[in-house]
């Protein structure tokens, strides 16, 4: 039985990891059919202001932080600060908790 739970486990983690990797797939493309047609608007309809490239610089961000969602590449919030934040909740909790319960002993 822990056999078949381990090869469950795993389809649906493998499943999850592919249904990611699609959406990225999918937001590149959107990415790049409508970036050029905001590329011609822009060209034809203002052609005084080139305004396109704020689009792209935008969305080309939003996709670089997808792409790095999918990747697990995390430089800022990584494994590594999530535990030593968790901790430091975990011990502010405590100290609050600890005081509450000393001061309905009558403590300070």
């Amino acid at each position: 039985m822990e056999a078949n739970f381990d090869k469950t486990r795993d389809y649906i983690r493998a499943r999850k990891k592919a249904r990611e990797i699609k959406g990225l797939y999918i937001h590149v493309v959107v990415f790049c059919a409508v970036i050029p047609i905001l590329t011609a608007v822009n060209l034809i309809f203002v052609p005084d202001f080139y305004w396109f490239p704020f689009s792209a610089i935008g969305w080309g961000t939003g996709l670089l932080f997808h792409w790095m969602e999918v990747k697990n590449i995390t430089p800022f919030f990584g494994r590594e600060w999530e535990a030593r934040k968790t901790k430091q909740l975990m011990d502010r909790q405590k100290e609050s908790y600890e005081k509450y319960k000393n001061s309905e002993n009558g403590e300070f």
